[in-house]
């Protein structure tokens, strides 16, 4: 009969015993963390139904019901329509034109061998380490200078510069990941460059394309310095986060709580809205990379 040698099992459940451990903490970070991201969310969004009464006297009740007085206040007497609008169509043309011109100068950087392309490349990258506080006053007068101040041009041309090191960063890697074999048969089948690009290169890239059109969204929704100091003297020219913050100087004073909840909590619902809808194709974008 053979004899078990207990000198091979030791090891391995001490190993598994270890790994179960670190398992245990690993999770329970991770549960602190989404609580902590979470609850305030769920507390400002349950905060927007409330009365101005109920915030106060029971700020971790439910709501007795829903109430959405405070949701059209901010939508028309704050404003805050006018400049959900205007966010809108400033991050919709600037992330459009950060796409385009991203994706294609990344893809010549990565498909591409000709003299000076590390260079640019490493040019590119470095925009991301440039302090944007940095540039606000030349910034400034250039704008000035070409009567860009105060229009929606001016802020699309801006954000799509402030948005593209890190956008051809992210598509170059992930171009280079992408097999030459697709881009040789286009090719020799008469494709041009522009039509290989735009037909079989674009689509094979969407996961990192969404990618990082999501995080470019996120950043340029959420943009207070830019607008702050190039968008000044004009309130129906305000973006959205120049006008949360008059919200909540204004609804401050007033004493309406309810309805800065509720201007917050408009301000969140796109970019809830669009990570959820395009919650697998970020991650597939962020693993595509690893796995190749």
């Amino acid at each position: 009969m053979p004899v078990r040698d207990s000198r091979r099992t030791e090891p391995q459940q001490a190993g598994g015993s270890e790994g179960r451990v670190l398992n245990v903490f690993s999770h329970g970070v991770l549960v602190l963390w989404g609580l902590m991201v979470t609850l305030p969310l769920l507390w400002a969004v349950m905060s927007a139904f409330k009365t101005d009464n109920e915030i106060f006297t029971s700020p971790w009740a439910l709501p007795g019901r829903l109430h959405f007085d405070a949701w059209g206040r901010a939508w028309s007497q704050a404003h805050m329509s006018q400049y959900f609008l205007n966010s809108l169509i400033v991050v919709a043309g600037s992330l459009f034109g950060t796409m385009l011109l991203g994706a294609m100068a990344a893809y010549v950087l990565a498909r591409f061998e000709f003299p000076g392309n590390r260079l640019i490349y490493f040019l590119f990258v470095g925009g991301m380490s440039f302090p944007v506080i940095l540039a606000l006053v030349p910034l400034f007068f250039v704008m000035k200078n070409m009567q860009l101040l105060n229009t929606y041009p001016g802020l699309i041309l801006v954000y799509i510069a402030y948005s593209l090191p890190f956008t051809i960063f992210f598509l170059s890697g992930f171009f280079r990941t992408l097999p030459t074999s697709v881009a040789e048969a286009a090719m020799i089948d008469g494709a041009s460059h522009t039509r290989t690009f735009f037909q079989v290169m674009l689509p094979m890239a969407r996961p990192g394309l969404i990618s990082v059109g999501i995080f470019n969204f996120l950043g340029q929704w959420n943009q207070y310095l830019l607008p702050t100091v190039l968008n000044v003297g004009d309130e129906n020219r305000k973006l959205l986060p120049q006008g949360l913050v008059a919200l909540a100087v204004n609804q401050g004073y007033r004493g309406d709580w309810s309805g800065l909840f509720a201007g917050l909590v408009m301000a969140m619902l796109p970019v809830l809205a669009a990570y959820i809808v395009f919650q697998r194709q970020v991650q597939a974008g962020l693993t595509a990379g690893a796995l190749k």
